[in-house]
């Protein structure tokens, strides 16, 4: 499985070259018996052809001189005899049509022709060895183990009363050559480049389909993908336009309810302020402005967290290890106990203010509830981490994830001197996982809390 590539394009192109070689063997294995057959129909008609020119040279060749001719012409796989007698008797002569062929053109009677086609089928090694030892292998298997399987017998009848008896072993099939094989490795080329390049082509729209998916899911602007091309990505595409600009919509009229909500509170918590100044009880007085006071933040808050700001911030390559750093030094600034671990610089295309108010959220949270935060970047194979550790008491396990649900808050009070709206974690997260990343809690075994916040690289 390692060598199977990844790819579309590659799958297909080795789906395509295994279907070629496997139409080839079979191809191969259809024809080659009509192959075989042809060449040896020819063979056996080129020797019959030759036969008649070849006795009518020994008849006319004085038979001192007749060795000479048959050493020039017979062969290895074809050789030939003169003797009294013939080979075949005339009850093992084929009635062919070859025979009468032969009869008239050497204008003898078919009588003084005989010949046969027999393929004897070779012994195993086996038994010609225990043959060997029994001293039981005639002259015949002899001659068929030291020259070939006997495929053509042959006696002919000269003018002078001797007899022509000639043996043709079976014709080696020539080998398919270099043609075959370059044939095969062109057309393999061929069809695996076009399937590449054709399946590249026809995925190109997929590949820019999860693009923008992946884009959307991070909050990112882009145009609208094209609607063209073929009829499946045309209605893929124009399916995820539409989903898009659903979504869209669906962000856009929450946070102008949510702003318009804001808005319209903002009037009746400045009039209620200014009623509030006539309250003669001082005491009094301060609970009802510190409500107010604590009703405004609320409000801000949750437009804050709908909102995001992140929709409309383009991304860009940056710094993010000197942005985390910049937070720490402000903080430390401000009189939080608050370090930051000296880490390599990493640069992410990021939604830089969203970023920045989410690392906020966590290194000041660190500093309020942990009296003391330190901060490290770290690089972590496919994604870039942002560890920050304090020396407060923890979160129970069971509040690991449930401290990131708006407006949960585990101290008690709703005071603003004790903590915030508790939106802070919450707005945390929503920016990491916009960004394709995500933010979780752990307890540390020496103590105090560790929050971890990846985004991909």
């Amino acid at each position: 499985m390692r060598l199977w590539p990844k790819s579309l394009a590659g799958r297909l192109a080795v789906l395509l070259v295994l279907t070629l070689v496997l139409a080839q063997i079979l191809t191969f294995a259809l024809f080659a018996g009509e192959r075989v057959s042809a060449f040896r129909l020819a063979y056996r008609e080129d020797l019959l052809v030759r036969m008649p020119s070849l006795v009518e040279l020994l008849e006319e060749t004085e038979a001192s001189q007749r060795d000479r001719l048959i050493a020039a012409t017979s062969s290895p796989q074809f050789r030939i005899d003169i003797g009294p007698a013939a080979t075949l008797s005339e009850a093992q002569s084929n009635a062919s049509p070859f025979r009468a062929s032969l009869a008239a053109a050497l204008r003898k009677p078919e009588s003084d022709v005989r010949l046969t086609f027999v393929e004897h089928r070779r012994r195993p090694f086996r038994e010609r060895r225990l043959e060997r030892r029994r001293g039981g292998e005639d002259d015949d298997d002899g001659e068929e183990d030291h020259h070939g399987p006997r495929w053509l017998t042959l006696s002919i009848h000269l003018a002078d009363g001797s007899w022509l008896n000639a043996v043709a072993d079976r014709p080696p099939i020539p080998p398919l050559g270099h043609a075959f094989l370059a044939s095969f490795l062109i057309s393999a080329t061929a069809i695996g480049l076009v399937g590449a390049l054709g399946v590249r082509w026809a995925s190109g729209p997929m590949r820019q389909l999860a693009n923008a998916a992946d884009r959307l899911g991070r909050g990112e602007g882009f145009d609208p993908l094209p609607e063209s091309g073929p009829e499946e990505t045309r209605h893929a595409n124009i399916a995820f336009n539409r989903m898009r600009e659903r979504l869209e919509r669906y962000v856009r009229d929450r946070t102008a309810m949510l702003a318009a909500i804001a808005h319209d509170l903002r009037t009746p918590i400045t009039s209620l302020r200014l009623r509030a100044e006539f309250i003669e009880d001082e005491e009094v007085k301060a609970r009802v402005l510190e409500t107010l006071a604590e009703m405004q933040a609320m409000a801000e808050a949750v437009l804050t967290f709908s909102r995001g700001d992140a929709e409309s911030e383009p991304t860009r390559p940056t710094d993010v290890t000197a942005l985390a750093e910049s937070i720490v030094e402000d903080l430390a600034a401000g009189g939080r106990d608050a370090v930051f671990v000296e880490s390599p610089a990493v640069t992410l295309k990021c939604r830089p203010l969203a970023l920045k108010r989410a690392l906020s959220n966590l290194i000041d949270n660190a500093t309020f509830y942990g009296t003391r935060a330190r901060v490290r970047v770290e690089p972590a194979g496919e994604e870039v981490r942002f560890i920050i550790e304090d020396d407060g008491p923890g979160i129970a396990a069971a509040d690991l994830e449930r401290v990131f649900e708006p407006f949960v808050r585990l101290e008690g009070s709703r005071s603003r001197e004790t903590g915030g709206a508790g939106l802070g974690l919450a707005i945390a997260r929503n920016v990491f996982r916009a960004h394709g990343g995500d933010v979780t809690l752990q307890n540390r075994k020496e103590g105090g809390l560790r929050a971890v916040a990846s985004l991909p690289v």
